[in-house]
């Protein structure tokens, strides 16, 4: 016991790791355009940083660093900064639109949308190998994006049922269930209990790529790791995974930023 107590004054005086600061800022990009960024002091941060992706522009900033700082930093990357913007903006097109000229994107594929009238408002496969929406003319734009999201879940739970017959035989258990959700950097996820957690983005991608991230989470059934033996029984179910990560390390994004811009927000 007196060993026990002899611990007691250095737990309480142990450093604490701070947690970043978040606040949403304002900055004057250029004469026509004010956008919001994140600004995050991060205990972490070596240095200042400035991001862009689908979600917008951050700016890290270490503990040391003053909003004058950050400020300066910004004025001075103005420049890259407007560009990336502009790149994720046209990267992710235009979100849900009525009119003659939408597409929308399924398995690597942008497909023509036409509109249709109708009670229920549903998105479907149409017989001119596209899509075809049909809503009241006075369906609100969240009607709509709840609609294509459940176009999207289906024709996800369609891919899987397709391909999990090939690749269960040989698991140790089946997933408890698989879920579709819009994540912001993971592709994929298996927890505890055995779901196996899918990004809703992986629909607009090419259906390899869609195909290896569960095959990816699959084999987290035999190796919960990224150990040499897990990429081993990806290689022996997938052997193309490297062409399909590295499509989906370059093309991930943009991806993400579009579905996010479809769903608006």
């Amino acid at each position: 016991m007196r060993s026990l107590f002899r611990l007691l004054p250095a737990l309480r005086t142990a450093p604490t790791t701070r947690a970043p600061r978040r606040e949403q800022v304002s900055f004057q990009l250029d004469a026509q355009r004010s956008i919001e960024l994140l600004r995050v002091h991060d205990p972490r941060a070596k240095r200042i940083k400035l991001s862009v992706d689908e979600r917008g522009a951050r700016l890290t900033l270490p503990l040391r660093a003053s909003r004058a700082e950050g400020e300066r930093f910004l004025r001075e990357h103005r420049g890259w900064l407007a560009a990336q913007l502009d790149r994720q903006a046209d990267a992710a097109g235009n979100g849900l639109v009525r009119d003659g000229t939408a597409t929308l994107p399924l398995r690597g594929i942008e497909l023509p949308l036409r509109w249709q009238g109708g009670r229920a408002t549903r998105l479907e496969a149409d017989d001119d190998s596209g899509l075809r929406f049909i809503a009241p003319a006075n369906a609100g734009d969240a009607a709509l994006r709840r609609a294509l999201k459940d176009f999207y879940e289906a024709q996800g739970r369609a891919d899987t049922g397709r391909w999990l017959p090939k690749y269960l035989p040989d698991m140790p258990r089946t997933p408890r269930r698989i879920v579709f959700k819009r994540t912001s950097s993971l592709w994929g996820s298996l927890a505890p209990d055995g779901t196996l957690a899918l990004d809703l983005a992986l629909l607009l991608a090419p259906p390899p790529a869609f195909e290896y991230v569960l095959v990816h989470e699959l084999c987290h059934l035999l190796h919960a790791d990224h150990s040499p033996r897990f990429w081993g029984e990806v290689e022996a179910r997938f052997p193309a995974w490297r062409d399909e990560r590295d499509f989906l390390r370059v093309e991930g994004r943009a991806l993400k930023g579009r579905l996010r811009q479809l769903l608006a927000g």
